[in-house]
């Protein structure tokens, strides 16, 4: 399958990232990988294998070793892709003395776009009904919408999203990877990490990275025929025992 431009969100070419300094700890090894546009893309992995450096190298605020990062054809970190790019972080980044509204017309104002955009992302994130109450008053989950709701609000090419369903109840896990269906049948490319491995279900395609290497780059269905394993979590298991060179059991 030829990758032109247009059906590449991310292009990744032996990045390499090393904490503190060329002899510290290598973070990601050499990595290659390539982001479909307009797909769910999983970023799975336990805490600590890199899905957030390789996060901060994509959105271009990581400093790297070596290696390329190419994201909607140009350089990560390009003037051009700030608008273009929507990068939400664990932690949340937004204001709490404010309410939801001001937060998001704030927001708006630095992106140069209007009071319609606003209503747009809250209603695309389900917010309308408490778009009033301000942000310290809101529950963990609330919080972390409103923040994904500021990286709508330019309508990102590419949205890349650090653990966006942690601490939700499962409802709102539900909507919310019914809303980033919602976002790449529109267009939209996403770059979606978790430790939860049964969220793989709802990508399109998977990256699985461990220890700062790419163990499994394919589809979910590809990933189970290749191991023939019967769900993600044994699929992880096995890649790595394979990895380790301990002999497979008997299937």
């Amino acid at each position: 399958m030829s990758h032109h431009a247009a059906d590449v969100a991310i292009r990744v070419e032996g990045l390499r990232v090393v904490r503190g300094g060329r002899r510290g700890a290598v973070v990601l090894a050499n990595l290659d990988l390539l982001v479909p546009a307009a797909q769910v893309v999983g970023l799975l992995g336990p805490s600590g294998s890199g899905k957030t450096t390789l996060m901060r190298a994509i959105v271009g605020v990581q400093t790297v070793e070596s290696g390329t990062v190419e994201v909607l054809g140009l350089p990560a970190g390009h003037p051009d892709l700030r608008r273009r790019v929507g990068y939400v972080t664990q932690a949340p980044s937004v204001y709490g003395d404010l309410t939801i509204t001001e937060n998001l017309r704030y927001f708006a104002a630095i992106a140069h776009v209007g009071a319609d955009d606003v209503d747009r992302v809250l209603a695309e994130v389900d917010l309308t009904r408490i778009a009033g109450r301000r942000v310290d008053r809101l529950s963990g989950g609330e919080r972390s919408r409103v923040s994904l709701a500021v990286a709508l609000l330019a309508s990102p090419d590419l949205l890349v999203l650090d653990e966006p369903t942690v601490g939700l109840d499962p409802v709102l896990r539900r909507d919310l990877w019914d809303l980033f269906e919602r976002l790449t049948a529109g267009g939209t490319s996403l770059l979606v990490s978790s430790h939860v491995m049964d969220e793989a279900t709802r990508c399109d395609r998977l990256l699985l990275l461990r220890d700062g290497e790419l163990i499994a780059d394919s589809t979910l269905a590809e990933l189970l025929e290749q191991t023939g394993a019967p769900d993600v979590e044994h699929a992880f298991l096995q890649l790595v025992d394979h990895a380790a060179g301990r002999p497979e059991e008997d299937r």
